[in-house]
């Protein structure tokens, strides 16, 4: 697949089909996005590489606490505390496609509900990757982790499968280091689910719009 293909035709996949990724295919992804730049080539990501059952019995453990109504307590804030305009209507207009295109109604919260929680079974994908850091390292290691995982994704592509980068793997971090045995010394940043799309179901129809490059960029001569 072409790189810029890649890139414009990428989108968050929310249903998979069941259907393996082997392991071979997970390591040649990992393989080419290794080579993604750090500062200082300091390479500050870690990945843990989930399936079969270890999968499910995270997805459980972490759709358990959802569902109880614990709070997250994630090792970083993904989302600031107090947002305001353009963001404010980009995340609404975000997830009115979302449920739009589920046919679910604003105000069917346990539908709602229900769609979230798929979050943590990976939303059917056969393999979900998890991106830990150090808590040593600071903001710049966290971009050069960002540009990896970016990496990750586009080489997914080139093999047929989609992913779905997920912040709300990252809600219950000691569920995942307990379960892994990794220590606290690493944050866990989010996960991704790995596998080969459902195309055809209802959350694949749709797409979020892009700001055109006038909006977000200035020239200087």
């Amino acid at each position: 697949m072409e790189v810029t293909e890649a890139i414009r035709n990428r989108k968050s996949a929310r249903a998979f089909l069941d259907k393996a990724v082997s392991d071979e295919v997970v390591t040649e992804i990992l393989e080419c996005a290794r080579w993604a730049p750090s500062g200082a080539n300091t390479q500050p990501w870690h990945v843990a590489v989930l399936t079969g059952e270890t999968k499910r019995q995270l997805g459980d453990a972490m759709a358990k606490r959802r569902i109880s109504g614990e709070k997250s307590r994630p090792d970083y804030n993904y989302y600031p505390t107090k947002s305001e305009e353009p963001y404010i209507s980009r995340k609404y207009a975000c997830a009115h496609a979302l449920y739009s295109a589920l046919g679910i109604e604003r105000k069917d919260i346990e539908k709602r509900k229900m769609q979230w929680i798929k979050n943590y079974h990976h939303f059917g994908a056969p393999v979900a990757l998890l991106f830990f850091i150090d808590t040593i390292l600071e903001k710049g290691s966290w971009v050069d982790t960002g540009m990896f995982i970016q990496n990750v994704m586009l080489a997914a592509r080139g093999h047929g499968l989609e992913t779905c980068p997920q912040a709300a793997l990252a809600e219950y971090p000691d569920v995942a280091r307990d379960l892994l045995n990794i220590p606290k010394s690493k944050k866990l940043i989010c996960g991704v689910a790995l596998g080969y799309a459902d195309y055809d179901d209802p959350s694949y129809q749709y797409r979020t719009d892009r700001e055109p490059v006038e909006s977000f960029t200035q020239w200087y001569r």
